[in-house]
């Protein structure tokens, strides 16, 4: 992201240049005549003319340089991003008041270009702004897959994931007891499968596509609809920071994200014609596509490809971030791990752990909460706009101002925890520890935008990794302890977890 680099192969028109300083004039004259006397101006980082803290952030992991930034201005402050006033927010207390308290004032979604054309113009449920269409389509989300009830029903699923990555394991550490194991790999296509069932009523393991011409497999699939679009929508289109320069082509990043774009909505086009044919064989609902063609008779045919999209990727990302993470902090700390596998077998004897048994798992809860602490999935939520006046933290923000969450930040606060770049579950395990407290860690969001899928990714990951300890011992290859790089602004493991499984006794059936 060198943004000189792209303004001078631009040529940096003149024009362009007096627009410049005719908006940050503009700017500056609406800033003093609309701030209010009696609140403070937000604290401002230092930056350049022009593209203000843009060079500052290259290292494509913003997350870090915002807590950084945050021991030095405090847990909110202000940076420009070329044409944009971005305020920053680094604590548990802010961030609430701005996803709770002026949640009216900041619940609009701002979306960058790669993101605008992935998600059709906000056609998702995390995406979309609180209106109608979001409600309702969080409404139709929690009926059929994600609330209390529909979890009950979507039961079977869950439990053929888990039985099937285990044996799948124990496959590969009999058949090759002395070779590596890329878990990420076994699970993310586990849970991909487990969505299809979810949304299409059937894990599919090939599909021909008419608009590409081709049949694309279970693996090309899955990489068209998952992998891709996570690294295409945290791809950064310069002209994201200076709108008023958008009419400037950009076109290898277009045609890059629109390719991308065009091969995702031709294979949800073809999976939802296939499950429809499929559906109408039999009676009553079997997925969530049949609740949304019976239920939905506002929503556009794109809308409903869509929102079956959004249930697919999201769920074959995020508990996969969450439990990687988790297995390869134990598989470097083994006392840990044979602290977890006594509490499962004292609890569950030899029997198989399920899901009824997770509340009586203090520790393993534990685990789970400080992973999503110490490797958030999502560590900077999606950015909002500001589009009233408002105050956080005792600060007046303009309207035009864009919010930046940083979760990453707020589990850094060493005010609020103790050494926190260690990765240490056994601070969840005191008394006045919640294990329902879903904002702890703000990893799933709050107020009315918390995330749909909580309870499904807890209740997942937690019996993920409770089962996979149960049954293995895990050790880390030779070198993979440090290895704790990510994936840009994701905390996706930018190398998958190489774990060497021995197998305990085998559990009773």
């Amino acid at each position: 992201m060198d943004v000189v680099v792209n303004l001078q192969a631009m040529g940096a028109p003149a024009v362009a240049v007096g627009g410049i300083s005719l908006l940050l004039i503009k700017r500056f004259v609406d800033h003093n005549r609309n701030s209010p006397p009696d609140l403070p101006p937000l604290p401002e980082v230092p930056g350049m003319p022009l593209i203000g803290n843009l060079l500052q952030l290259k290292e494509k992991k913003p997350h870090k340089t915002f807590a950084k930034w945050a021991v030095t201005y405090g847990p909110i402050y202000s940076i420009k991003t070329g044409s944009t006033n971005l305020v920053v927010l680094n604590s548990n207390d802010v961030a609430k008041e701005a996803m709770v308290t002026r949640f009216p004032e900041i619940s609009t979604r701002k979306l960058s270009k790669a993101l605008d054309i992935l998600v059709a113009d906000k056609s998702m449920v995390a995406i979309s702004d609180y209106d109608e269409f979001h409600k309702t389509a969080k409404r139709y989300l929690l009926t059929h897959i994600l609330g209390p009830n529909a979890q009950r029903q979507q039961r079977i699923h869950r439990d053929t994931l888990i039985e099937n990555t285990s044996n799948q394991l124990h496959a590969l550490s009999k058949n090759f007891p002395l070779k590596s194991i890329n878990f990420r790999e076994l699970f993310e296509l586990g849970l991909f499968g487990l969505a299809m069932k979810q949304t299409l009523g059937e894990d599919v393991e090939s599909v021909y596509v008419d608009e590409l011409q081709t049949t694309m497999s279970r693996y090309e699939m899955f990489n068209c609809l998952v992998r891709d679009p996570m690294v295409g929508a945290i791809d950064v289109d310069w002209r994201d920071f200076f709108p008023y320069l958008k009419w400037i082509p950009n076109k290898r990043f277009e045609n890059k994200i629109e390719q991308m774009n065009i091969h995702k909505a031709a294979i949800m086009k073809s999976l939802v014609q296939r499950a429809r044919k499929q559906s109408s064989s039999t009676e009553g609902m079997q997925c969530y596509l049949d609740y949304l063609d019976s239920e939905g008779k506002m929503l556009s045919e794109k809308q409903i490809q869509m929102l079956i999209w959004e249930v697919i990727i999201e769920t074959a990302d995020t508990t996969v971030v969450a439990t990687e993470w988790a297995l390869f902090e134990l598989a470097k700390d083994l006392k840990r791990q044979e602290r977890l596998y006594e509490e499962i077998s004292r609890v569950c004897g030899s029997d198989k752990i399920t899901e009824e048994k997770l509340p009586d798992l203090p520790y393993l809860y534990a685990i789970f909460q400080e992973t999503l602490r110490v490797h958030s999935p999502v560590p900077i939520i999606p950015l909002r706009y500001v589009h009233e006046h408002t105050q956080l933290g005792g600060y007046f923000v303009p309207s035009g101002s864009e919010i930046a969450i940083n979760i990453y930040g707020c589990n850094m606060d060493k005010n609020v925890w103790e050494n926190p770049e260690q990765w240490n579950p056994e601070r969840f395990m005191n008394e006045n520890s919640d294990p329902m407290d879903l904002q702890k860690t703000m990893a799933f969001g709050g107020g009315k935008r918390v995330c749909a899928g909580a309870l499904e990714a807890m209740t997942i990951s937690r019996l993920a990794i409770g089962r996979l300890i149960q049954e293995f011992e895990w050790r880390l290859t030779e070198g993979q302890a440090d290895d704790v790089d990510i994936v840009g602004l994701t905390a996706r493991k930018l190398q998958p977890m190489l774990a060497i499984l021995k197998p305990r006794s085998r559990l009773a059936e």
